[in-house]
């Protein structure tokens, strides 16, 4: 759930939404670098992060030569 106090951008996170930066930050992630250890399923599995704001993470992951984590098999 977002609330008023958790801003719309954290840390060197795009611009992606308040429900799904508070998502992440609830999740402990503040960062790109962070973003970038985890798989785009297990994020998109967060109540709050949707397909836009993965790719807009992913877009960002790439401006920055990163991506996400691979897929487990």
């Amino acid at each position: 759930m977002s609330t008023p106090d958790t801003p719309s951008q954290v840390g060197d996170l795009p611009a992606i939404g308040r429900p799904a930066t508070n998502a992440l930050v609830q999740a402990g992630i503040t960062t790109l670098a962070q973003v970038a250890e985890h798989p785009s399923s297990e994020l998109l599995a967060l109540h709050g992060v949707g397909p836009k704001a993965i790719r807009l993470l992913d877009t960002a992951l790439a401006e920055r030569g990163l991506g996400f984590a691979a897929e487990p098999s």
